[in-house]
């Protein structure tokens, strides 16, 4: 009886090392994000968080929150629980349902996001080198559309995220 040659191995697409390339940039941007915001013993998350309550005073409730920063609500009450202890974030009764609360900014965590911001908007630029504004914004553009056929797929394979992740 012959003996069949192993089957080769599938070969990757065109588009395979880019996505690798994407995933790699991702993960160094996290770490870069860490270090930067370490200085002031916050997470990236504890910083976006205060970042998308910065300078609204209406403040924002749990569900705007884990939709704004992709992520489940539990997560978000664990962010809210360790910024409110530190004084940065308070949450608030709402007047029209006594069920929920809002979050909003303590003057603490005002002064805080403003103390940081230039240094996260210097870094921001920073992570680009001498590559033109026009360009990043090609980049941004085509992200974007990458970003919508990963969800595409997620929903296909039946793993979706929230649909209110989605970008609107």
């Amino acid at each position: 009886m012959a003996r069949k040659p192993p089957a080769r191995p599938p070969e990757p697409g065109p588009r395979y090392e880019a996505l690798l390339q994407l995933l790699r940039t991702a993960g160094a941007l996290w770490s870069a994000s860490h270090a930067l915001f370490a200085r002031w013993e916050l997470s990236p998350s504890q910083f976006n968080l205060l970042n998308l309550l910065y300078p609204g005073p209406a403040g924002a409730s749990q569900v705007e929150l884990s939709r704004s920063l992709i992520m489940h609500r539990s997560n978000v009450t664990g962010l809210v629980d360790r910024l409110q202890a530190r004084g940065l974030v308070e949450r608030r009764e709402r007047l029209d349902d006594r069920r929920s609360y809002r979050v909003v900014l303590t003057p603490a965590g005002a002064r805080l996001v403003r103390e940081i911001l230039p240094h996260y908007y210097a870094a921001a630029e920073r992570v680009w080198g001498d590559l033109p504004a026009s360009r990043a914004a090609a980049i941004a553009a085509d992200l974007a559309r990458v970003f919508s056929h990963a969800l595409a797929e997620a929903e296909d394979l039946g793993r979706a995220p929230d649909a209110a992740a989605r970008p609107r």
